[in-house]
């Protein structure tokens, strides 16, 4: 394969030794780690057009990788496989003001766009917390959310149109400028497709003009049943909050140690809620949600009263995750959605797994769309904890299939929730998958063994489906 690639890229792109690797050997997903054979940083989409032509011709596995921040093991490579690097694809190609879009390449980091249409009045509405180092290639492969996706949606909701290359070296082109495209709807079916359909080379993003003005409330809550229930409440009230996150007690002890935002540390769970639209629009909303809220129990509000201390609410937010740093050697950041109004339940729910498993977790999550990052506290030098905490996460994944939920809302499946998807979905919607899989790489050599599942892994993880008394697919052997 090196010779193969050499022939027709240049050498110096081409990586083979292992020190040269070994910065590719995970993503965000550290806990599981691998070489690839090889590694290729292109920075032409041409180049990434041989390099999957080539891997085609030979039968080689290929793993697209952005920044390396994903959380849920998408782009481990393979050790028989070719890691392909979008890293150099770095530029923003076109900002078009007259129709809010901008052009980039999938190695533009999300928050690049917004800082490169600041001055404009503009900026990207997704932001995940990792944002100032993420990806948008890869917000893309993920449909990766944010804070303030609650009101302004996911990345499937915020990009018009990407470039795609097959694994057999094409290059298409997969919605539209239009309002609409003709036919299926190619882009939402790649977005969130884990790198396992194409590689993304170009994405089009659409850029919305900034609010007039925008106010956080910090809001306190001794019970956290009253703030899950307060969460549904706001949202039934009408109001539609830029941003709704939650914190439980665990989680602000944690951050305010690190970064001082001003939460108190005596609440079970606190909610950051931003209004954001015109003066008087964020004056009307804010007081119907602090009057929901008190009306829910909360012993504490304070509204932001300029940017600085809106921005210092959100700080702790965003740094939720490295806070954990401080408090445990490792953690495993879980991703799963639940319906509103079962946010407390759940929240319960894994406070009772966690007495049961024996470890600590804190928790984190975009409460207005039900979507939680379930922290689970380990060290991985200690023998036993790294499958400890598997199951444990494991168990949280059906939790919230048990409440009507999914095993995950932006992090992806990936390796990390492969055996749930055993759980979430029967044999033939699973073999549908994998038809659609097939329509675009028929050999199976885009990230294989990620997102979807065989019916034969299925089988071994004991989760297969039983209909009418009768297993699906009963030529498999079961283990």
């Amino acid at each position: 394969m090196r010779a193969a690639l050499t022939a027709e890229l240049p050498e110096e792109i081409v990586l083979h030794a292992e020190e040269d690797l070994r910065p590719f050997e995970c993503d965000g997903l550290s806990a599981y780690r691998r070489l690839p054979m090889l590694a290729v940083l292109p920075s032409t989409i041409e180049q990434v057009q041989a390099v999957l032509r080539i891997c085609y011709a030979h039968d080689t596995p290929v793993v697209a990788r952005g920044a390396g921040t994903g959380l849920s093991g998408g782009a481990l490579p393979l050790e028989s496989g070719v890691l392909l690097s979008l890293a150099k694809f770095n530029r923003i190609l076109d900002i078009d003001t007259a129709n809010r879009r901008a052009t980039v390449q999938p190695g533009v980091r999300n928050l690049a766009i917004s800082q490169a249409v600041d001055h404009l009045g503009l900026y990207y509405a997704p932001d995940p917390s990792s944002q100032i180092a993420c990806s948008i290639g890869g917000n893309v492969a993920e449909n990766s959310g944010g804070v303030h996706c609650l009101k302004y949606g996911l990345t499937t909701n915020n990009i018009i149109q990407i470039e795609i290359v097959t694994i057999e070296g094409e290059r298409l082109t997969i919605g539209s400028p239009a309002l609409d495209s003709p036919g299926y709807d190619l882009l939402a079916l790649m977005t969130g497709s884990e790198g396992l359909l194409g590689v993304i080379v170009e994405v089009v993003v659409k850029l919305l003009p900034k609010p007039e003005l925008a106010q956080c409330a910090l809001i306190a809550f001794d019970d956290v049943r009253k703030a899950g229930n307060a969460v549904a409440e706001i949202i039934k009230a009408g109001i539609v909050p830029a941003g709704l996150e939650m914190l439980d007690h665990p989680a602000i002890l944690a951050t305010e140690e690190f970064v001082h935002a001003g939460y108190p540390t005596d609440a079970a769970a606190i909610l950051l809620c931003e209004i954001d639209g015109t003066e008087g629009e964020v004056a009307d909303d804010m007081a119907r949600v602090r009057e929901v809220v008190e009306s829910s129990g909360a012993t504490d509000i304070r509204i932001s009263r300029d940017d600085v201390e809106r921005a210092l609410f959100w700080a702790g937010r965003k740094a939720a995750f490295p806070a954990m740093g401080r408090i445990s050697p490792d953690y495993y950041c879980m991703d799963g959605t639940i319906p509103r109004r079962a946010l407390a339940d759940v929240l319960i729910g894994i406070g009772e797994l966690s007495e049961q498993y024996g470890q600590r977790v804190a928790n984190v999550f975009h409460a207005g769309d039900g979507n939680l990052h379930p922290l689970i506290l380990y060290d991985a030098n200690q023998p036993g904890e790294l499958e400890n905490t598997e199951a444990f996460g494991g168990a949280i994944c059906r939790l919230c299939l048990e409440y009507g939920g999914t095993i995950t809302g932006e992090h992806g499946v990936g390796v990390e929730k492969i055996d749930q998807m055993c759980v979430q979905f029967p044999s033939a919607e699973l073999t549908q998958f994998h038809a659609v899989k097939a329509a675009f790489d028929a050999k199976t050599l885009l990230n294989p063994d990620k997102a979807v599942p065989t019916l034969h892994r299925c089988a071994e993880f004991g989760a297969m489906h039983v209909h009418h008394g009768q297993l699906p697919h009963p030529e498999l052997e079961r283990l």
